[in-house]
């Protein structure tokens, strides 16, 4: 189902990747967004060159090695270059450690310099960056066109434990059901940080605002998708969150800062488009996670899933998929979802992908 916006629409779609960086992304044995700590603090700046520029152009930043597969940005770079919409998509850098070689937005120092510190500690982020941010997504909300649907898409290494602290924050039993870059979850280390991060910040999930739960254990991304979605969800833009368990915490956010009156309405607006690999995962459970928030905020939660499957390409890193590794990031879940709205086969999309993948990685044409 379509997100209040017929399929003429989302060819006019604009896209918005949201950079940034935490700490915690540098616990060993937390990501695989890059092999390494020190390889993840280039991991964003690659994605978006990658995503822009795609196979054809030499990266300023090479992308970091990967326990396998290939970063998710060259996905969504094919749609975006096939569909058209390159000159349609925005990449904001919320203070990274190395900015991208392509065009981009950078804010303010009081609003996007620097990474979050690690969620571990509790104090995440400063309150005064928190609703610097929540503004600045607000305004931008507010100057939205409603004729044209909004994708927002997200690169933060070391996310899916911003977002599983912040589901737990509000209140929501999120243990074991947050994907990750890695092949195999890693649960336990997750949420060992996260109940460090609750105890140390003295949350009360009742009680506490949203707010306080972003300044104790989120990160920028986080922030500012949070202020604008529900701002265009009033303006009555269609807005697709492309990706998974990231995106499910910035919805719960959104719906948590919305009032009641407003959040059934949101919810008509919003829809969280992710890929097969982590719909189907055996390791988390996205779907149980939106029943969750549903229930908390009394709204039904919209859920597509891509049709792109990688089993008959050649390339092997993109056949790592189908395995279990990598799965979602850089928007490639909304994307590809898009690229069915738009009336395309997901045969062709995986073709196209094999192609490109063949001509980044140095094995074909």
């Amino acid at each position: 189902m379509l997100p209040s916006a017929d399929a003429a629409a989302w060819p006019r779609s604009r896209v918005l990747l949201l950079l940034a960086a935490t700490a915690t992304a540098a616990v060993p044995g937390i990501s695989a967004a890059g092999s390494t700590p020190q390889a993840r603090r280039t991991t964003a700046a690659a994605d978006a060159e990658l995503l822009v520029w795609g196979p054809a152009r030499a990266p300023v930043h090479a992308l970091p090695p990967l326990p396998a597969g290939v970063s998710p940005a060259l996905i969504s770079h094919v749609v975006l270059a096939e569909l058209g919409l390159l000159p349609r998509l925005t990449v904001v850098d919320l203070g990274c450690a190395v900015a991208p070689g392509v065009p981009h937005l950078r804010l303010p120092a009081g609003e996007g310099r620097g990474a979050a510190a690690c969620l571990s500690g509790g104090k995440a982020l400063p309150p005064a960056r928190v609703e610097a941010l929540l503004r600045r997504g607000r305004s931008w909300g507010q100057r939205l066109d409603p004729r044209q649907p909004l994708v927002l898409a997200e690169c933060v290494p070391g996310g899916t434990s911003t977002a599983l602290a912040v589901l737990r924050g509000l209140g929501l039993a999120a243990d074991g059901l947050v994907s990750g870059s890695l092949r195999y979850s890693a649960h336990d280390l997750k949420a060992a940080l996260v109940s460090r991060g609750l105890a140390a910040a003295g949350l009360e999930p009742t009680t506490v605002s949203p707010q306080a739960v972003l300044a104790a254990l989120g990160d920028p991304m986080q922030a500012l998708a949070a202020g604008l979605i529900p701002a265009a969800a009033e303006r009555g833009v269609p807005v697709l969150l492309a990706g998974g368990s990231q995106m499910a915490a910035v919805l719960a956010l959104a719906l948590a800062l919305t009032p009641n009156s407003r959040r059934p309405a949101l919810a008509e607006r919003v829809t969280l488009a992710t890929t097969a690999w982590v719909a189907e995962e055996s390791g988390s459970d996205l779907e149980r996670l939106l029943e969750l928030i549903g229930e908390r905020w009394q709204v039904n939660p919209r859920l597509e899933v891509a049709a792109l499957r990688f089993h008959t390409c050649r390339s092997s890193a993109l056949r790592d998929y189908e395995r279990g590794y990598v799965k979602e990031g850089v928007g490639a879940g909304g994307l590809a979802w898009l690229w069915q709205a738009c009336g395309r086969e997901p045969g062709d999309l995986a073709r196209l992908c094999d192609r490109a993948c063949s001509r980044l990685l140095g094995s074909g044409p």
